[in-house]
């Protein structure tokens, strides 16, 4: 577990990502003792892309140890929030909140959710000189190891290391703090995903450079321009009242925006789409529009006549016979067919008329003439006005009772920006500068409100709340504190405005902790060769069973959701799901071992094909002969091949 992934990242070096893709994706563009032959691997992409000899590039210093820490895999576990989590609003929530440095959760959240996040929105600390950003970060290499690592000079990774530790508020040691968790974020997005970043002036040139590096300058969509205020009645010169929303994609927009983007209904006069019929579900609602009409472009083609449910015949403009005055229908005699096969026509009667009737076709908002779903339409704005950030503190105060935070951001501007997108259940929007949590709210509203069924990942770090704030005296002691208790309230709301709504209001609680000092040295000084005869079931202890079980559920793909079966093993306890067994606890005695293999001799249903085992728990003698007696399955039926995955 944490002294494996320890040792794994004594080798990880900046471009321990990129050579993993490379691997995958070229392995024969590397030769038998591991090098990347660089040459065949340009002749691999002679015939395919052209290769440019020149260009630009952000460079700041620290950009290769960002990268370094985007590869460097986290040391923390996931610690279950076991009594909010098994309340009734709770237990069967897919809503995930994560308080922790938002560097490791999304690390954790990558091994579950790599390629399934629909949208993420963040609105991260703006380096303004006022709002509290300096970088310091845990990473306690010394001089000599980041040189090796970098392969940069002694005298370069001390003042990389001067920028880490000194609480550096510089464009470089922002983007540093960034570039990292971007990468990471630009993993999670799925390939219809979309990145909101709010940002103001100080850092937006910065902010746009990083991400044309990060997503790649044909992934941007636009730079929203969000008015904030009405005025600034103290502002000298210029008065800033406006602030940026740069939005990139996961694929380039000109080949995935149908996928992506919706069209703006509100731009629309939905008021004329009033009438239903039995294909309103996957129609929506409609409006009438007269056949016929006054062309210009007159054609003999598109004047004939329409047989009526009565065998009589209609004529453009009430004829009773052809001739050209002019009137032709909107729709070929071949789509007109089509149309009364597929209920898009109305014959509606009208005693007025020569002909009695009237011929009218179904114009729908979700579909159009021809049946297909629409997918152009009026395309929303990258302008926003009408959500001031007055209105967001007028929400926390009406939630709180106080100002419980600064500045948050209104949820009608989160709204606009969900809005845009093509949600389908299921979709994921994630915030991991979640603040005050106003994105939780928003997607909580939107699913009661239009009845969707969007998840969201809320991560933020446990920042201390000054003891001056408000919020302090009220008893809050960290901003995660107000983000859950937000949550809580606005979900409350949401239910006195929704009584009847089948939403998910609420969500699971998870912290990310480091372990102590003391656990450290017991896992650096525990030898699983040395220690062959003896278990240490004091570790099991230091970490507990449900963060144990959390963490690797996560890292095997599990995600933070999933209900695991517990397994009785003849009094043992083993946890089952999927393709994993998970054995956790001490002591396994041979009846349990005896139970497991028929199991999967008898059980159909029983097959994982890894069997994990928290290595601190087991001597070598119950760990062999687990592995012996399962060594039996593969002259059966099932012809298993387990895979024993032993965890330190």
């Amino acid at each position: 577990m944490i002294k494996d992934i320890t040792n794994a990242n004594d080798d990880l070096t900046p471009n321990s990502r990129e050579m993993a893709v490379l691997k995958e994706n070229f392995p024969s563009c590397f030769k038998s003792d591991g090098t990347f032959d660089i040459e065949r691997f340009k002749e691999f992409l002679s015939d395919k892309i052209s290769v440019a000899g020149e260009g630009y590039e952000l460079k700041f210093l620290g950009k290769n140890y960002a990268r370094l820490l985007a590869s460097v895999d986290t040391t923390t576990v996931v610690v279950p929030d076991e009594e909010h989590n098994s309340k009734p609003e709770n237990v069967n929530s897919e809503n995930i909140y994560i308080s922790g440095d938002n560097l490791d959760g999304l690390k954790h959240l990558l091994k579950s959710y790599s390629g399934k996040v629909k949208c993420i929105y963040i609105d991260p600390p703006y380096n303004t000189g006022t709002d509290g950003f300096v970088y310091n970060d845990n990473f306690n290499f010394t001089v000599e190891e980041l040189s090796e690592k970098l392969s940069i000079s002694e005298e370069h990774a001390q003042r990389i290391l001067d920028l880490t530790k000194r609480g550096s508020a510089s464009h470089s040691a922002w983007l540093t703090f960034m570039y990292p968790r971007l990468m990471l974020a630009r993993d999670l997005l799925a390939d219809d995903g979309v990145i909101f970043i709010s940002i103001d002036d100080n850092e937006q040139a910065n902010l746009k450079l990083l991400c044309d590096d990060v997503f790649g300058e044909d992934k941007l969509a636009s730079n929203i321009v969000w008015q904030k205020k009405t005025g600034a009645s103290d502002a000298r010169g210029i008065a800033t009242i406006t602030e940026s929303i740069l939005t990139y994609c996961k694929k380039s927009v000109s080949e995935n925006w149908m996928n992506t983007f919706s069209e703006n209904l509100d731009a629309r006069d939905l008021g004329r789409y009033r009438c239903q019929d039995e294909y309103y579900d996957e129609r929506g609602p409609y409006y009438p529009d007269t056949l016929d009409r006054g062309s210009i472009q007159y054609s003999d083609a598109m004047n004939y006549s329409i047989q009526a449910p009565d065998g009589t015949l209609a004529w453009p403009n009430d004829r009773q016979e052809f001739f050209n005055d002019g009137w032709t229908w909107k729709w070929s005699k071949e789509k007109v067919k089509w149309g009364i096969e597929n209920d898009f026509i109305i014959f509606s009667r009208s005693p007025n008329k020569k002909t009695r009737w009237t011929v009218q076709y179904k114009v729908y908002l979700l579909v159009d003439n021809e049946g297909n779903p629409k997918v152009g339409g009026p395309a929303y704005k990258n302008l926003i006005t009408d959500c001031l950030n007055s209105g967001a503190t007028a929400r926390i105060k009406k939630l709180f009772g106080f100002k419980a935070f600064d500045n948050p951001k209104p949820t009608s501007m989160i709204s606009y920006l969900l809005n845009t997108l093509k949600l389908k259940p299921g979709d994921i929007v994630l915030d991991f500068f979640s603040g005050s949590a106003t994105t939780a709210e928003v997607v909580m509203m939107s699913n009661a409100k239009n009845k969707q069924n969007t998840k969201f990942i809320m991560i933020q770090l446990r920042e201390t709340i000054p003891n001056d704030k408000p919020a302090y005296n009220y008893g809050y002691r960290t901003i995660d504190q107000i983000g859950i208790e937000r949550i809580i309230r606005a979900a409350k709301a949401i239910r006195e405005e929704y009584p009847d709504t089948e939403a998910d209001l609420g969500f699971k609680h998870f912290t990310l902790a480091e372990p102590a000092i003391e656990t450290l040295d017991k896992l650096e000084k525990f030898d699983p060769d040395e220690n062959k005869l003896f278990a240490d079931k004091t570790l099991l202890d230091e970490f507990g069973k449900p963060t144990i079980l959390a963490t690797w559920l996560v890292r095997d793909g599990y995600g933070l959701t999933a209900h695991v079966e517990e397994l009785d093993l003849a009094g043992y306890k083993g946890y089952y799901i999927g393709k994993h067994l998970y054995l956790v606890d001490p002591e396994l005695p041979n009846k349990a071992i005896e139970e497991i293999v028929v199991k999967y001799e008898t059980d159909g249903s029983f097959n994982p094909e890894n069997i994990v085992l928290f290595g601190y728990s087991f001597t070598w003698t119950e760990i062999e002969a687990l592995k012996i007696n399962l060594k039996r399955l593969k002259d059966t039926e099932k012809n298993l091949r387990i895979n024993f995955d032993i965890r330190y």
